[in-house]
């Protein structure tokens, strides 16, 4: 089908997210946020996934001026975008869920725009609103495939009920959620669901949001830094998350890997049909997540993995509980 062609082999299965290079993480510096860009396209990478919401509509222009310095090497790329949750400009931190119609093709034009290109190689609906059926936003979606505007759909953070509608209207090309050693949420239904239909799986913040790969004296502080304001980074559970990416560094360094490398090799190794999308403003750190794609983990040091993140070994939710209620839908 056209819409599956984004997956090629020349896409390779670690991408770069975005994000922290305009928001969420802490100060940002545009400059060094394009060194980046254009050392992952040198190291391989190929896959490149922002959104509209990030840096309101920042993060879409700074990867487009990327993209511009590329010129015709931009076939080369998949670009991904997401789109469907609305921010007051008065008040970034309110976010709207709106999965309508209406205003997907709104968001389209303007993610276009912003990106300054023709058509946008995977547009994602970023959430789901409960109360627009899915048939009608994909219904959207497929005009807008139709017009030349996107080459493929997907889904983000929707339910396996909601995966298995969607496809039935039109092939859906992704699924981007969070996973990763400490968030299991897609393995007992998403990832069989995947499997099943032929959907690709893409993982956001497969790190933990830089927890898995942090030093043990790192502290998230700052009015910016979005990590402080949830329950993962608490004082309260920050302690028992810490013992647990420990006892992970004594592992990797008994196999001379970084545990970074580690915690995102155990990702990939759980289904082949797994990407992920780390994300980082520095070269080495985007070389090395590049380079997890190559390792090759004994099937006992994954399971060693699974057993030491074990869900109710983890301490805090991923997300404060007014933003639960938004994943898996």
């Amino acid at each position: 089908m056209l819409d599956q062609a984004i997956w090629t082999a020349s896409i390779p299965r670690v991408g770069l997210g975005c994000m922290g290079m305009s928001e969420f993480y802490g100060p940002v510096d545009d400059q060094e946020s394009l060194r980046a860009l254009r050392a992952a396209y040198e190291i391989g990478y190929r896959h490149f996934d922002t959104a509209d919401m990030y840096g309101r509509g920042a993060n879409e222009r700074l990867l487009g001026r990327f993209v511009q310095e590329l010129g015709g090497r931009r076939d080369e790329l998949l670009l991904a975008t997401k789109v469907g949750i609305r921010r007051d400009p008065d008040a970034p931190r309110q976010l709207q869920i709106d999965s309508s119609p209406a205003y997907l093709r709104a968001a389209c034009d303007a993610s276009l725009q912003r990106l300054g290109v023709e058509r946008i190689d995977l547009l994602y609906v970023h959430r789901r609103t409960p109360e627009v059926p899915i048939e009608d936003t994909v219904g959207a979606l497929l005009d807008l495939i139709k017009q030349g505007k996107i080459r493929a759909y997907g889904l983000s953070e929707v339910s396996a009920t909601t995966l298995r509608h969607a496809h039935g209207v039109h092939p859906v090309s992704a699924v981007q959620s969070e996973y990763s050693l400490w968030t299991r949420d897609p393995e007992p239904e998403i990832l069989p669901t995947c499997a099943e239909l032929g959907i690709r799986f893409v993982a956001y913040s497969p790190l933990g949001r830089g927890f898995l790969a942090q030093k043990p004296e790192q502290t998230w502080s700052g009015e910016q830094d979005l990590r402080q304001h949830l329950p993962r980074f608490r004082k309260e559970n920050v302690e028992g998350n810490q013992r647990l990416v420990a006892e992970m560094a004594q592992l990797s360094a008994s196999l001379g890997l970084h545990v970074a490398d580690l915690a995102l090799s155990w990702v990939l190794h759980q289904r082949d049909f797994i990407q992920v999308i780390p994300g980082s403003q520095n070269v080495k750190h985007v070389a090395s997540n590049f380079g997890a794609a190559r390792l090759r983990l004994d099937e006992t040091v994954v399971e060693r993995l699974r057993h030491l993140f074990r869900p109710e070994a983890v301490s805090g939710e991923r997300y404060p509980e007014h933003l639960l209620g938004t994943v898996n839908v």
